[in-house]
């Protein structure tokens, strides 16, 4: 698809990082570098990049610290920034133990009573909270007509217009990754994700869900307080 669309789609990568423990025995002054350098260089890279963002997993999971969520134009530019990130003086003492690739893309079904533009700028917003995770429908969806899915995703739809307070960032991975999508939902009162989620069981739609795990709660926060949370 050519660049030169008023509105081109963007690759969109969610990275999360786990800091190896050993890395908390190093001496503070060399911890405290290796954070302010891997800091400034997300703040340059923040400047290049058309939206780059970090939160913090620091006692919300055991198996990662923090997320770093960007979109871009290019493939290339989110290899160049993992690059980047690897060869920083803390690049050594991370693990990635959970990436998802997606673009954006226009939706197949249509929103009848929301937004009717074209989603394919990531614009988040500047929520204290991202609820993020992969996303797999059963084959069987695919197979139903067209018709009856945008019936149960009326309902769908509709059920996430009753939590305002919520804004959905849906991203689209078929053939790039192993999921079909991930979704990040910003918003500052957990407690209505909570019911969002609880709702969407009940919706029909759920029993063609084969895969939404894992589930990554993240708590935004500038670069340096980001690192300096995660050791």
């Amino acid at each position: 698809m050519s660049d030169e669309r008023p509105h081109p789609q963007q690759v969109v990568k969610f990275a999360f990082y786990k800091v190896d423990r050993t890395f908390r025995g190093q001496p503070e002054e060399e911890r405290s570098a290796a954070r302010k350098e891997l800091a400034e260089l997300l703040l340059e890279w923040r400047e290049r990049f058309p939206m780059l963002r970090t939160y913090s997993t620091v006692g919300m999971r055991g198996d990662c610290d923090f997320l770093i969520w960007s979109a871009t134009k290019t493939l290339e530019e989110v290899s160049a920034l993992e690059t980047a990130i690897r060869q920083s003086t803390i690049g050594r003492w991370l693990d990635t133990p959970f990436s998802y690739l997606a673009m954006t893309k226009r939706s197949q079904y249509e929103d009848r009573i929301g937004d009717k533009r074209e989603k394919l700028q990531v614009k988040p917003g500047r929520a204290k909270y991202l609820f993020v995770y992969p996303f797999v429908k059963t084959r069987a969806w695919y197979m139903l007509p067209f018709e009856e899915r945008q019936a149960m995703m009326d309902v769908h739809i509709e059920v996430g217009h009753r939590f305002p307070t919520v804004k959905l960032n849906t991203t689209y991975s078929f053939g790039l990754d192993d999921q079909e999508f991930v979704v990040a939902f910003e918003t500052d009162h957990p407690e209505h994700f909570l019911d969002l989620v609880m709702q969407l069981r009940e919706a029909r739609s759920s029993e063609y869900t084969l895969r939404d795990t894992p589930i990554f709660s993240c708590i935004a926060g500038e670069p340096l307080s980001v690192l300096e949370a995660a050791g």
